[in-house]
């Protein structure tokens, strides 16, 4: 039985009302819990008050925010046996919806209630924690184009406008993809390693699917020819996501790895869970059941993997 929990509350996050907000989650989590509430400043972060939890020997921690809350609160518990729980009241979500998590307070505050966790993976990306994806290229421009002014006015909208204006750049760069087994050699766009993605993640979505609890990133290369192929192959991820399907195009490929290195020519940026941390080369390992949370449970397809189709790409099997 879970008693006490730190609730860790972003009175910013989202466009509702944080006071109403705060209202319907003591009222159905304080009959239930010894509720402890910190709030989220610009001095303190949801991560230095999930570790402060930690030292007062709390039962579980919710994380109630928008992506940058819940992902420094879950970094503080990767490698404990606290687990998070989740009320999403952001703009994306995106971890929350990577893993089908509720989109309202009140079933939000219903799961954490039915006490239901799952061991989930994350990654270690050149030294920091992982929970959702890193990128480079495309994804890393958009990232760092679309700025705060833009985000603030539009919201997710501005990714979209800052990924338009990349396009009219089409940067293509050579990569070296090291895994376990194998070596690739390629021209790329974009290069995605996922351990968690929405479905809004477009570039993220090579396989049909990605599964958060294997042990394995689930990594897109991207390498269209011109312009038109890179708004076609975004079109075809966006439409085989809808699908649960995994994508079929020849400038589209993807597969599986615990265990991933990446240099490029020139230097790419890297995003690491929505923000830029440097530039490549990156190594990304896995950290299979890292974090716990409560969430439903769910089952997941398995993907092969597709290179061989990729323009120019060379594999070298390693022994």
């Amino acid at each position: 039985m879970f008693r006490s929990a730190c609730l860790i509350f972003n009175p910013v996050a989202g466009q509702s009302d944080s006071e109403q907000d705060l209202t319907v989650i003591k009222n159905i989590l304080e009959p239930k819990f010894d509720l402890d509430i910190q709030f989220t400043t610009k001095e303190v972060n949801a991560g230095e008050l999930a570790s402060q939890a930690l030292e007062n020997n709390v039962d579980l921690i919710i994380a109630s925010g928008g992506d940058g809350t819940v992902s420094a609160a879950a970094k503080a518990l990767i490698g404990t046996d606290i687990p998070l729980g989740i009320i999403a009241r952001g703009t994306a979500n995106a971890f929350a919806n990577a893993l089908g998590l509720p989109d309202t307070i009140e079933a939000g505050c219903k799961m954490i209630i039915d006490g239901a966790t799952r061991k989930v993976d994350v990654g270690n990306c050149n030294g920091k924690p992982m929970i959702l994806l890193t990128g480079i290229g495309f994804e890393a421009e958009t990232l760092d184009n679309a700025n705060r002014e833009a985000k603030n006015r539009w919201g997710m909208l501005a990714y979209i406008i800052s990924g338009f204006k990349q396009l009219q750049n089409f940067n293509k760069f050579n990569a070296e993809i090291e895994t376990n087994d194998k070596i690739i050699s390629v021209a790329a766009n974009a290069i995605t390693i996922a351990n968690a993605a929405p479905p809004t993640s477009i570039l993220a979505q090579g396989t049909a699917g990605v599964i958060y609890d294997d042990g394995l990133f689930d990594v897109t290369i991207i390498t269209p020819q011109n312009k038109m192929s890179a708004i076609a192959a975004s079109l075809h991820l966006l439409q085989s996501t809808n699908n649960d399907e995994a994508a079929t195009r020849d400038d589209i490929g993807y597969l599986r790895t615990k265990h991933i290195k990446v240099t490029t020519d020139p230097p790419q940026k890297i995003v690491l869970d929505g923000e830029v941390i440097g530039k490549t080369p990156l190594e990304v390992k896995s950290i299979p059941g890292g974090l716990t949370v409560f969430t439903p449970k769910d089952q997941a397809v398995q993907a092969e993997e597709k290179l061989e189709h990729l323009p120019g790409v060379n594999i070298e099997t390693k022994n």
